[in-house]
């Protein structure tokens, strides 16, 4: 068995700025860093040896990670967020409600479940091959819960609500098919 730990980024300016950002990108802001370093402590605390790691080529997911951890890692575009097209980086409001579905695509963006298997037979791919035991990826909020809706056939456990910056969801990996076990939501308290 194999056990996927899939990440969200810390928190970043256009987060906090309420902007959309799939595909475009901004940087850590101070808290956004604080909170990689609050990650890294579980696998510190839970002795948790990660094997592998991947990061979306995003530079705020590349930088989550190596705050998170000092393993040599790969940056794979198939990790990356929802791409919404003419909307990136435009403020938060103009999103419609959710489901999303196919809303972006009129704006040169993704459909859903061209998006959803994007990021899910990416990451099946990367686990099924991957020799490690414990593999870390740092991905994005709207690819996590793509991934997570992939398989919730087999999960027992579910998130309502957002996936919040750092969050970490652990899955097992075996007879190819993943079940989420764990949801780590952080007590940032400390860095606030």
């Amino acid at each position: 068995m194999k056990t996927l730990y899939l990440m969200r980024h810390g928190e970043t300016l256009f987060n906090q700025q309420k902007k959309i950002q799939g595909w475009c990108d901004s940087p850590l802001t101070e808290l956004g860093k604080k909170q990689a370093l609050v990650a890294r402590e579980y696998f510190i605390a839970n002795n948790i040896n990660l094997h592998s790691a991947y990061a979306s080529t995003s530079e705020r997911a590349c930088d989550t990670l190596e705050l998170v951890t000092n393993v040599d890692y790969t940056r794979v575009k198939g990790l990356k967020e929802w791409n919404f097209g003419a909307l990136e980086a435009e403020h938060e409001y103009l999103n419609p409600p959710l489901p999303y579905g196919d809303f972006f695509v009129d704006f040169g963006g993704e459909g859903e479940l061209e998006f959803r298997a994007r990021v899910s037979q990416t990451i099946f791919d990367l686990v099924q091959k991957d020799a490690g035991e414990n593999i870390l990826m740092v991905s994005h909020g709207a690819s996590c819960r793509q991934f997570m809706r992939v398989w919730d056939h087999t999960s027992r456990i579910d998130l309502p609500g957002r996936i919040a910056n750092c969050c970490i969801l652990k899955f097992a990996f075996e007879k190819d098919q993943f079940a989420l076990q764990e949801i780590v939501n952080h007590d940032f308290t400390s860095v606030l």
